[in-house]
């Protein structure tokens, strides 16, 4: 059965105002998420892997937006955790700047599951609409409604 952005939200996993103004600050304050929900084993461990995998190939995509993963034997399923930057984070050598970070953690045996689920969530923010939407979002509440139902169409 096909794997749904409400199956695995958890507004406990979404940060709205991110501190970290730097790359591997936000990502260790996002990942540190998993840590409310228990859906990582390691969360240190799977910070650096996620931090090789974005060394060797940036996942910042358009729009201001970078999804960040690593595929794990940490996480039984697939796990989602979000970070937002009003001001953006300097995420590449060219100083592109991650409003909207999705770090996503990922069985080995779940491959096809996380391309259908990057695949949807870069959908939704390549819309104008709906990134700012999400971008304006007062509550992780709102932000998880706004994404399922943009997820939905």
């Amino acid at each position: 059965m096909a794997i749904t952005l409400a199956d695995i939200l958890d507004e406990r996993q979404i940060a709205l105002q991110l501190k970290s103004r730097r790359q591997a600050k936000a990502l260790r304050e996002i990942i540190g998420l998993f840590g409310k929900t228990e859906s990582i084993i390691e969360p240190a461990d799977f910070l650096a892997q996620v931090l090789v995998r974005e060394r060797g190939n940036s996942t910042l995509a358009e729009n201001s937006v970078a999804f960040p993963h690593a595929r794990t034997e940490l996480v039984d399923q697939i796990t989602l955790a979000v970070g937002r930057s009003r001001a953006g984070i300097p995420w590449n050598d060219r100083g592109e700047r991650a409003r909207l970070i999705f770090v996503v953690a990922v069985p080995q045996r779940l491959l096809n599951d996380y391309l259908v689920l990057v695949g949807k969530l870069a959908r939704i923010t390549q819309n104008e609409q709906q990134r700012q939407a999400l971008l304006a979002a007062p509550t992780s509440a709102e932000f998880i409604e706004i994404l399922c139902s943009a997820a939905s169409f």
